[in-house]
């Protein structure tokens, strides 16, 4: 997690959502692209 994750975490139980912990919000923000994980040598990293 990182302290992003944590704060929407926070935000969306505040707005009533239930299941979204931090490692929830962290996976989702890989997928929608918002966080780039890959190593610098990886093939898939996007260079940005």
């Amino acid at each position: 997690s990182t302290p992003v994750s944590d704060a929407l975490s926070k935000d969306l139980r505040k707005a009533g959502f239930s299941f979204v912990g931090t490692t929830i919000v962290y996976a989702f923000m890989q997928a929608v692209g918002m966080v780039d994980d890959h190593l610098v040598t990886c093939w898939r990293r996007t260079g940005k």
